[in-house]
């Protein structure tokens, strides 16, 4: 397939690069130092988003932010001033759902197609091509990316509507960030008592409590290893699209408003680059 590719970040490289190994041909925008590092001459490069989705199938986005996807697809030289009927448009970024559905009718509008499907599985998930996929969007789209979510993840799950994907994400981070807070509460208590957290960590191992983020998560804090993995700054614009959704809906959502003062506290004191499991780092600042 012929794809556009915009916003080769973090994420978005290796995506980019699993789905050339796949054999579809890519343009990419933009054209920077990191994607010529990773991705080299085995892609197009555009200088616009416009040129990006010119004469392809579909479009992939996996940009950071709900304005960045904005500009990207409605923008000057954005996707919708280039775009071709049948085109779909596949955002893979983590935004507003409300956002989604609005740029899903313009692309509708325009004669494409549009689905939302954030991702969860981190760097190393994009780079293993086993990353977990929430989409929204109508049934025959979804079966229309199918090859291209072969490439990308391990699981795809239709969730429902445009938006809906964004939703599931947004309840993804709000379950993984009450749990790296409940993780990094139960360690500091057992340091606290002078109990070994590596004794307590494997006992709570064997029991109910086990979960993929006690045991990667737990090990991070317990040996003090907190290069990303998942950077706290994505969690805390994550987090912060809860609570605006939870505002737009009315519902009260408690345990995502502390882990998200938290996220806040833990950018403001510099470790917006760590990976999220540092939250256990505002453990020891209590503690002094």
């Amino acid at each position: 397939m012929d794809i556009g590719f915009i916003g080769a970040g973090v994420m978005g490289r290796p995506m980019a690069a699993n789905l050339v190994a796949a054999g579809h041909r890519l343009t990419v925008h933009r054209d920077t130092p990191a994607a010529r590092a990773d991705l080299g001459t085995t892609v197009r490069y555009a200088a616009s988003a416009a040129e990006a989705t010119r004469d392809c199938e579909i479009v992939v986005l996996m940009l950071p932010d709900t304005p960045d996807v904005e500009e990207a697809v409605c923008g000057d030289d954005g996707v919708l001033s280039s775009l071709r009927p049948g085109t779909l448009v596949i955002d893979m970024s983590s935004i507003s759902p409300a956002a989604e559905r609005k740029i899903a009718t313009q692309v509708a509008g325009a004669g494409g197609a549009y689905l939302d499907a954030p991702v969860s599985g981190g760097e190393i998930g994009a780079r293993d091509g086993t990353l977990s996929i929430m989409v929204g969007g109508a049934p025959e789209a979804v079966e229309k990316a199918r090859p291209i979510f072969d490439v990308l993840g391990s699981r795809t799950s239709h969730i429902g509507p445009v938006g809906a994907g964004q939703v599931a994400k947004i309840a993804n981070q709000i379950v993984v960030g009450l749990t790296i807070e409940a993780v990094a509460e139960a360690l500091h208590l057992a340091e606290a008592s002078g109990v070994d957290p590596l004794a307590v960590h494997s006992a709570l191992m064997g029991g109910f409590a086990s979960s993929r983020v006690l045991e990667v998560h737990g090990h991070r804090m317990i040996k003090g290893q907190f290069d990303p993995g998942f950077r706290i700054r994505l969690h805390h614009k994550d987090l912060r699209l809860a609570a605006e959704a939870a505002d737009q809906l009315g519902v009260s959502l408690p345990g995502m408003n502390l882990v998200h003062v938290l996220l806040d506290r833990a950018v403001r004191a510099g470790l917006g680059d760590h990976d999220h499991s540092a939250l256990r780092l505002l453990r020891n600042e209590r503690a002094d």
